[in-house]
């Protein structure tokens, strides 16, 4: 694996002369997160040891869930489904308003609590203008019982889906609203569905929105939420109307009483993710692919750091052992410098393989700040001995030339201080690779979080993925993390 130091910005910015339109740039997004997730199997699917022709088995046992989870969500791009997921406590209506939408009664509703048991999922084929297809979840009640199996499965399927529905109907409680709360953590867009309208006729959506507001403890998680959760996320429906009595007058003058049950009225949600689909489908479905890659990514770094961390000790040891030992025998200061960076790179590009992790130009720009360091900590015990000892080593090493005892004096002096340098600056440099090549391995022109980054700048405002980016700009993408 070759290492270079060429490009050392910590973002990727893409430069665009020309304006795209929307779907082109969701088609150029769409691109380059196919492209990084290709980048990413490529690298992963078969680390290796240094200088062995196979893969190394147990490290890809190791890391089967990851490479599985890289693998699906390509696929899953490839197919270009939209996976849409209704969330809500029991009695909500998440089945009436999956049915509503499809048009026809598929999934099962009843008046008792609990009727979905698991999580069922059936394809939608509205009508739109963009390239993608559409499969609805629907979840089993969030109150429930067996709570932590389910708040697991919620977690699983909020992770997989590119699009929330969050069901209410009548006032929201403290239940649903933490419930809202921890579904935005998964950062996926959400829209809030007020079900049941037809019993609800006096409630409108700046009532619900100050309710969510009332409901608020000020904490940040609390105001991320009304701050990401506008009024225009607030559509209300009638999935499953109640029956009316209708009077009826035949022509013969007899009235009778009969009940019909009203249509489905759904038609502001579904106008409303369609908007989404045609405006931000394949973004959606980039974003998702990206965040579902950078998590796995970093698990496998993390992964693959644990299985081999008593060989990088040891590599790292050695190298810090064999400077010190180098930088204490060699005579001449300046030569300890250029030595000195040189095994520092040959540490790096050993660990960069030892691992089988990129080493991207993130992490050569960190890690060349750190070589840089280290090689000012020789310096200034080169200056250091000298101001201390009246000759640095250089120095010393002349006088040794004519055998004075003050020249051996100050030439070991000056060789021991400068050796512990040497092996503390490999040392800290070698810990350094670590965590870059850990944490830093979905930066890069491909990287998971540059292409995450690109597409959240180059949204438009007043879309839902907009607000989403307010968030995750605030936390980690407005620039690559700093250590």
């Amino acid at each position: 694996m070759s290492l270079s130091f060429v490009n050392l910005s910590l973002t990727q910015s893409s430069s665009r002369p020309t304006k795209l339109t929307r779907n082109q740039q969701q088609e150029t997004d769409f691109n380059r997160t196919r492209a990084s997730l290709r980048q990413a199997l490529s690298w992963y699917t078969n680390l290796r040891r240094p200088r062995e022709p196979f893969p190394d088995v147990e490290l890809q046992a190791a890391l089967r869930n990851e490479l599985e989870v890289l693998q699906f969500s390509l696929d899953k791009l490839e197919q270009s489904v939209i996976r849409i997921a209704t969330f809500g406590l029991v009695s909500r209506g998440k089945s009436s308003v999956v049915n509503a939408l499809l048009g026809q009664k598929i999934l099962q509703t009843g008046p008792l609590h609990g009727v979905t048991q698991w999580p069922k999922s059936v394809r939608w084929t509205p009508i739109s203008e963009g390239k993608v297809q559409v499969e609805l979840i629907d979840t089993p009640g969030l109150d429930e019982i067996q709570g932590e199996a389910r708040a697991q499965m919620a977690k699983e399927v909020a992770g997989q889906a590119d699009l929330i529905l969050f069901v209410v109907a009548g006032d929201i409680t403290r239940t649903e609203y933490k419930a809202l709360c921890e579904l935005r953590q998964a950062q996926k867009p959400l829209i809030l569905v007020f079900n049941k309208i037809d019993l609800y006729p006096e409630k409108d959506r700046a009532a619900i929105y100050q309710q969510l507001q009332e409901l608020g403890t000020g904490s940040p998680r609390d105001r991320r939420l009304q701050k990401l959760l506008s009024q225009n996320e607030i559509v209300m429906v009638a999935a499953e109307p109640a029956p009316l009595q209708v009077r009826v007058e035949w022509p013969n003058g007899k009235v009778t009483y009969q009940w019909e049950t009203p249509l489905p009225q759904v038609d502001e949600l579904k106008d409303k993710i369609l908007t989404v689909l045609n405006r931000e489908g394949r973004s959606l479905l980039s974003l998702n692919a990206l965040f579902q890659s950078r998590n796995a990514q970093a698990t496998i770094a993390q992964k693959t750091q644990e299985i081999r961390k008593k060989e990088a000790e040891n590599l790292i040891w050695r190298f810090a052992k064999y400077k010190a030992l180098g930088v204490a025998l060699n005579p001449i200061g300046l030569l300890d410098v250029f030595g000195g960076t040189i095994a520092d790179l040959v540490l790096i590009r050993s660990l960069s393989r030892l691992y089988g992790l990129p080493m991207t130009s993130y992490e050569a720009g960190k890690l060349w700040r750190k070589i840089v360091i280290s090689s000012g900590g020789l310096l200034l015990g080169e200056l250091g001995s000298s101001a201390i000892l009246g000759l640095g080593k250089s120095a010393s090493a002349i006088a040794t030339t004519v055998d004075t005892p003050a020249g051996l004096t100050a030439y070991a002096g000056a060789a021991v201080t400068q050796a512990s340098i040497a092996g503390y600056g490999a040392y800290a440099v070698g810990n350094a690779a670590q965590i870059y090549l850990e944490q830093g391995c979905t930066w890069g022109p491909l990287g998971a979080s540059t292409v995450i980054q690109e597409i959240l700048n180059s949204v438009e405002p007043d879309t839902i993925l907009y607000r989403l980016r307010q968030e995750l700009g605030e936390q980690v993408f407005n620039q690559p993390p700093r250590y």
